[in-house]
C-alpha cells in the first residue's frame, strides 16, 4: 500500500528536529532547502522528519507556534522537490527511547497519554489534509514489552481521535523492543486500512553499532568485518517473517522506518550490507526510509562514503 502511494524509498533527517540541543542555528540550519533537492537527486520518494515533542510543546503542554510553522516549512520544501514526507514523533512528554533523555512515566499515566494524543490532534489540525504526501508516526521505539497493553490502547484512542480531522492519512505504529520486526505480532488489528506495521532493523547489532558509545547492547572495543558475520538474505527474511505474518493476517503493509551502519565501518562494508537488506526489501516489496541522511554516526551523504555514495544509493 505505502508503494503505490509513494513512500517506498526514504531517509530520515535525523538530528534536526529530535536528538540535537534545540538551539536556533540547528533547528534554522542542519538540514536547508537545497538538502531535499539532493535527496530528490538520489532518486528517493519520502524523508522521515523525526520529531520531539518540546519543539512542539512547551512545558505545561502549550503549543509552539514556530514549531509546527518549522515542519510546515520542511513540508513545503520536501512538496517542492516531488518528496512526500512521514512526520515522526520520536519523544513524547513522559518517554523516549533514550533511557538518557530522562523521560518516564507515559505507559503509568494517563495525564501524560492524553496529552500525548492531544498533540496528535493539533498535528492532525494542521498536516492531516494532505493524506497524498504527509503521513503520520504515532511514536518512535517503544523500549519494553511490558508497555504493549498500554500501548495498545492509546495507539486505538489515539487513531480514533486522529480520524476525526485526518480521515485518510497513513498511520505508521511500531511495537516494543525499539520497533523490533519480531515485536509487530503483539500489536493489535489495524485501526483501519490505512494504519501500516512499522519496524526498524539493525541486524546483526554487533556489526551495525560496532563502537557505539551509546548503548551498551555491544562490546565497543570489538570490531568486524562484513565476511566475518553471517549476513544473509536469509538472515532478514527470519527477522522479517513474523511482521510480514502478522500484516498478511490482516491485508495490511509494513514499513522499515530505521536501518542503517555505523559510520565506524568501512565505506566497502556498508555497501554490502545495504545491498543485503535491500534485496530482502525488494522482494517483500517492503518500504523504508534508511538512517541517516546527515551526521547522528551513519550519515549516508557525509564525506566518507564519497567513494560508494553513487553505488549505495541504488540500495536505499
Amino acid at each position: 500500500m505505502l508503494k503505490e502511494k509513494g513512500f517506498y524509498r526514504g531517509i530520515n533527517l535525523g538530528g534536526w528536529f529530535s536528538q540535537c540541543d534545540y538551539s536556533r542555528d540547528r533547528l534554522d540550519h542542519f538540514i536547508e532547502e537545497r538538502d531535499f533537492e539532493k535527496i530528490a537527486s538520489w532518486g528517493l520518494d519520502h524523508v522521515r522528519i523525526p520529531i520531539d515533542y518540546n519543539i512542539l510543546e512547551d512545558e505545561k503542554g502549550g503549543y509552539q507556534k514556530e514549531g509546527f510553522a518549522r515542519i510546515e516549512k520542511a513540508l513545503q520544501w520536501a512538496a517542492a522537490y516531488g518528496l512526500k514526507a512521514i512526520v515522526d514523533l520520536h519523544k513524547t512528554a513522559g518517554f523516549s527511547f533514550d533511557f538518557g533523555e530522562q523521560e518516564s512515566g507515559f505507559f503509568e499515566s494517563e495525564t501524560y497519554q492524553e496529552r500525548f494524543i492531544r498533540l496528535w490532534e493539533e498535528l492532525a489540525g494542521h498536516f492531516g489534509d494532505r493524506p497524498d504526501s504527509v503521513a503520520f508516526e504515532l511514536l518512535n521505539e517503544v523500549t519494553d514489552q511490558q508497555f504493549i497493553g498500554v500501548w495498545n490502547k492509546v495507539v486505538r484512542d489515539c487513531i480514533r481521535r486522529i480520524r476525526v480531522l485526518a480521515p485518510e492519512t497513513v498511520i505508521l505504529v511500531g511495537s516494543y523492543w525499539n520497533n523490533s520486526p519480531e515485536a509487530v505480532k503483539d500489536l493489535e488489528a489495524p485501526y483501519d486500512q490505512n494504519v501500516v506495521y512499522n519496524f526498524h532493523c539493525y541486524a546483526p547489532l554487533a556489526f551495525t553499532h560496532q563502537g557505539a558509545y551509546w548503548t551498551k547492547e555491544v562490546d565497543q572495543d570489538a570490531r568486524y568485518r562484513f565476511e566475518e558475520m553471517d549476513i544473509t538474505p536469509r538472515l532478514f527474511e527470519d527477522l522479517f517473517s513474523q511482521a510480514l505474518n502478522k500484516a498478511g493476517e490482516h491485508q495490511a503493509s509494513v514499513y522499515c522506518g530505521e536501518y542503517g551502519v555505523i559510520d565506524i565501518v568501512s565505506p566497502e562494508d556498508t555497501l554490502k550490507w545495504f545491498q543485503t537488506i535491500h534485496s530482502v526489501f525488494e522482494k517483500y516489496n517492503i518500504a523504508r526510509a534508511a538512517w541517516s541522511y546527515k551526521q547522528m554516526d551513519f550519515g549516508l551523504s557525509d564525506s566518507r562514503l564519497d567513494g560508494v555514495r553513487d553505488e549505495l544509493i541504488r540500495y536505499l
